[in-house]
Formats: structure tokens, C-alpha cells, sequence
């Protein structure tokens, strides 16, 4: 079984018992979160879609913890310009894992 899952606006395949990590979320540690922005149900055979989402179809996460991703750096340069901008951030994101998925 697995479900596509609209979270923070990016669309995730999930299945139960997965840990993935997400843009940053409110709550803490240990908090159960409830997503209903359901788009995509699998369950074996059948599969069904939803316009634009499914009603009555949710999916259920415990927050893991929150955390900083890689540091990204961006280097922008012109030759023969003398041009050189050095710049970098790191995204914040949250670690869940799935629980359950509603149907």
C-alpha cells in the first residue's frame, strides 16, 4: 500500500512506516500530525485517484525531530570581470514517520 501526499505543497509517495524528512513543520518532537491532502491511494490492484483529492482519505505521522539539511554553496562568477559572489544555505526540514494511511 502507498499514497501520494500533498505536504507543504511537494508531493510525496509514501507508505507506512517510512521516515522521510519534509520541509519544516510546526510542533514538536513526538506530536502526531494529520495530513488530508490525499491525492493518490494504492492498495494492491486498485487504485484510486482523487479530483484534486481524495474525501475522507488522510494519512496519520508521529514528528520525528527537526533538522538542518546539507549546506548548499553557490559560487556565481564573469570572467574578466572581477566578479565573484560567494553565497550558501541549508534547509530547515522536519524528520516523520508514517503511521498510518487512511482510505
Amino acid at each position: 500500500m502507498y499514497a501520494i501526499v500533498s505536504i507543504n505543497g511537494i508531493q510525496t509517495r509514501v507508505t507506512p512506516d517510512e521516515v522521510l524528512s519534509v520541509p519544516r513543520l510546526a510542533g514538536e518532537p513526538g506530536d502526531t500530525l494529520t495530513f488530508d491532502q490525499v491525492l493518490l491511494v494504492s492498495d494492491g490492484d486498485t487504485i484510486t485517484v482523487g479530483r484534486p483529492y481524495l474525501k475522507g482519505a488522510s494519512l496519520t505521522a508521529e514528528l520525528v525531530e527537526h533538522l538542518r539539511g546539507p549546506k548548499l554553496k553557490i559560487f556565481k562568477f564573469k570572467r574578466r570581470r572581477e566578479y565573484r559572489r560567494r553565497k550558501g544555505h541549508r534547509d530547515e526540514l522536519t524528520r516523520i514517520r508514517v503511521s498510518a494511511i487512511k482510505a
